[in-house]
């Protein structure tokens, strides 16, 4: 069945708007016609229906969905297959998909990245509780709703821990830049595999690119493997780096234990605990655990090959992912040929701290000797002088330097150029301040609403302000449609009852959009029978007394509301049907009738067009 609007699925969800299109299919905006509420409804492709294997993925993904039950996940409330099409019934998430995000801001402050880490390991967190591994966590997955939730989707590519994987042996699923070492290695995916694909995400969040690139998808997975990332940028606070490189460390074991400890890291950070933080990631305390691996390990070890695996399983697993079969079995020849390299980049190096070391050691024993054959000089017996001794003067001992509480200097509320110049003053020395989310109202533009960290710090400590930015603009709606039995219409009858529909309106972030206030020329709402009314967001639709005649046109306006502040929206294009007049049957012709009175004359009755009969008696 070829989605489109109107058309209804399983009896009861009808299409009104298509939200996007994926690799396996489309998904829509729908209607429940039984319990009368808006949802999302995934159908998957046409063409993919004859192929097994697609077809068991997308059950897959209600079967995974449906195991978990969290507010950080979208929720499954149904699946079917119907006429040839296989489709499956969402929970409808207002927002936008953080790659959207990221491709429309570049970045994001810390303190936003660190809000989509906690929440996002939590939701992780419950689905490896139920022993289930996304496997494909990437900003395109993750949805931010206007007031800043997140939301995991898509786990169409997810796997129980103990089940035999959709894919063959050796191949593993996922998108290559946010793919963990040992995906691209060919090993079982876990669930520090998430953490992993989680923290990609955040460095990029933060830094506005990914950490790793290539030219082509078997360059980035091997540098997966083996390079370490860029730093990042000096505007991400020490503890925050931590954290993100933490997650991506190459080992698995290395990385934060659980996606809860994640979450419970990324929280304490933002409300400035650090010791809470080092408690759930001891990471944070100290220095990378990759660099003081790499710096630890004996050139020539197996440290460097150790995710490397043998008999072309790397090439195998990458290949998985989209890379053409040639390129991924050059990787076994490329993973040897960079150890050798690693191998003889150290040999001349030992060489000479070797000759230095003995250098070194051969003119120490000859000094030593030397100062043997000289004469030693008889010792001689002082004689005590009376001497007063002199005072010296005392040097007092260097003072620690006091903790200033952030809390008590009221830097919340505040211009940026204002809480600088109050911090400065209390003794601050490192303090920076940037914009950061889009001000819910105009009178809180630039004001600072975050500063990490809270608390008591020394005067030397990094302290982080962040502002609102700008408010987002409010862009235009689209455009309402009049329809008539589920169908758009261009001209309705007068007097009839007509329905209006309009599409799901997204508010900027923070603001969720409240109402929908639709006028109409030409016609009276029938909920109050004027030509002005408002709706919620899930009233839909409308339903509209035509008039006499003439055009009936509607349009409408959105209130995003949040935080007590309210914004209304430009007017949307307008939805216009001509009014045709109700038909006539005219009346048919000789319908009159003779009547005669009741007697012995003859009664014969003739009649006219209008009706009426000749009598004669």
């Amino acid at each position: 069945m070829r989605p489109m609007q109107g058309v209804s699925f399983g009896g009861r969800y009808e299409l009104d708007s298509r939200i996007a299109i994926g690799g396996m299919g489309e998904v829509w905006e729908a209607t429940d016609h039984v319990i009368g509420r808006t949802v999302a409804i995934k159908i998957l492709k046409d063409e993919y229906m004859g192929d097994p294997g697609f077809l068991e993925r997308f059950r897959a993904e209600a079967r995974h969905a449906a195991l978990v039950n969290h507010e950080g996940i979208a929720s499954v409330f149904d699946y079917g297959e119907e006429n040839g099409s296989a489709f499956l019934v969402m929970e409808l998430v207002p927002g936008e998909a953080l790659s959207t995000v990221l491709e429309r801001e570049g970045s994001l402050s810390s303190d936003k990245t660190l809000d989509i880490v906690a929440q996002t390991a939590s939701a992780l967190q419950a689905a490896h509780a139920a022993g289930l591994v996304h496997r494909d966590i990437k900003p395109g997955n993750l949805l931010i709703t206007p007031d800043g939730r997140v939301k995991i989707t898509d786990f169409g590519i997810a796997r129980i821990a103990d089940q035999v994987p959709l894919t063959a042996t050796g191949q593993v699923m996922g998108t290559v830049q946010y793919l963990s070492p040992e995906q691209a290695s060919g090993h079982p995916a876990s669930p520090a595999t998430d953490i992993y694909s989680l923290g990609i995400v955040a460095y990029e969040s933060v830094a506005g690119k990914r950490p790793f690139t290539g030219e082509s998808q078997v360059a980035i997975a091997m540098a997966q493997i083996n390079e370490q990332p860029p730093p990042l940028p000096p505007t991400v606070s020490d503890p925050v780096q931590k954290l993100i490189l933490a997650m991506i460390a190459k080992k698995p074991d290395e990385r934060p234990a659980t996606a809860s400890a994640v979450a419970r890291a990324a929280s304490a950070l933002r409300r400035g605990d650090l010791a809470a933080a080092h408690a759930a990631v001891p990471a944070i305390a100290g220095g990378s655990v990759d660099e003081v691996t790499q710096l630890l390990t004996p050139a020539g070890g197996d440290t460097a090959t150790l995710l490397l695996p043998a008999g072309g399983a790397a090439a195998a697993g990458i290949a998985a992912a989209g890379v053409p079969a040639a390129d991924a079995a050059a990787l076994d020849d490329a993973a040897a040929a960079d150890t050798k390299r690693k191998r003889n980049r150290w040999t001349w190096p030992l060489v000479a701290l070797i000759v230095l070391l003995l250098l070194v050691l051969g003119f120490g024993i000859a000094a030593l000797f030397a100062n043997d054959d000289e004469p030693t000089p008889a010792p001689t017996t002082p004689t005590p002088a009376q001497t007063t001794p002199t005072p010296e003067p005392s040097t007092p001992e260097p003072s620690t330097p006091a903790s200033i509480n952030v809390d008590d200097l009221g830097l919340t509320g505040r211009t940026c150029e204002d809480a600088l110049a109050v911090a400065e003053e209390a003794g601050l020395l490192n303090v920076t301040c940037s914009p950061g989310n889009p001000a819910p109202d105009e009178g809180q533009v630039g004001q600072v609403y975050s500063v990490v960290p809270l608390g008591n710090v020394f005067p030397e400590d990094t302290v982080t302000l962040t502002a609102y930015g700008d408010q987002s603009p409010l862009s235009e709606p689209a455009a309402p449609t009049i329809q008539s039995n589920g169908q758009t219409v261009t001209s309705v009858t007068a007097g009839s009852t007509v329905q209006v529909m309009w599409s799901t309106y997204q508010c900027p972030a923070g603001l969720t959009a409240s109402s929908y206030t639709l006028e109409a020329s030409g016609g009276l709402f029938t909920t109050n029978s004027q030509s002005t009314a408002s709706f919620g967001a899930n009233q839909r639709p409308a339903s509209l007394q035509v008039g006499d005649s003439g055009v009936v046109s509607v349009t409408y306006t959105v209130t995003c509301s949040g935080e007590g502040a309210d914004r209304p929206s430009p007017q949307s294009p307008e939805a216009a049907a001509t009014i045709q007049p109700v038909a006539t049957t005219p009346p048919a012709n000789g319908s009159g009738n003779g009547n005669g009175n009741s007697g012995s004359g003859n009664n014969s009755g003739s009649g006219n067009n209008n009706g009426n009969g000749n009598n004669n008696g």
